[in-house]
């Protein structure tokens, strides 16, 4: 494959509402289709996401770079670069960059619904009450 069709096949897709600028780090959108996303995620060193859950789309995180602390339901794991772990729908789940350099996740997005609007955050609900032990950076 020559180069130019080599980095074509990686351009963000600007476009989507999903990628951005985050209080964490960036998220952009790589390919996306009625059924699925597929998004380079970059969370900033001692940074995380909020745990949250949704309901209609399964998640795969694959770690490109750093080390990711996943807490999936009850159970919490690190992940080193080339390691993956699978989210269920209606899972409640995070992922926080304990490490002093960015972590590079790509997210796979798979479901029959994608919105925003599936994405419940338990903080924000009132569901579960912040501790020094989980409270967010």
């Amino acid at each position: 494959m020559a180069q130019n069709e080599n980095d074509s096949q990686l351009d963000i897709n600007e476009s989507s509402s999903h990628s951005g600028e985050r209080y964490w780090g960036t998220v952009d959108v790589i390919e996306e289709g009625e059924s699925y996303r597929i998004s380079r995620v970059e969370i900033k060193p001692r940074h995380g996401i909020k745990p949250q859950i949704h309901y209609h789309r399964n998640e795969h995180w694959v770690v490109v770079s750093g080390v990711a602390k996943v807490t999936c339901g009850d159970e919490e794991k690190l992940l080193n670069r080339n390691e993956s772990t699978f989210v269920p729908a209606a899972t409640l789940h995070k992922v926080d960059n304990p490490g002093q350099i960015p972590l590079v996740i790509l997210e796979i997005q798979n479901g029959e619904y994608l919105g925003e609007d599936d994405i419940e955050r338990p903080y924000e609900l009132n569901v579960v009450k912040p501790t020094t032990e989980n409270k967010q950076v």
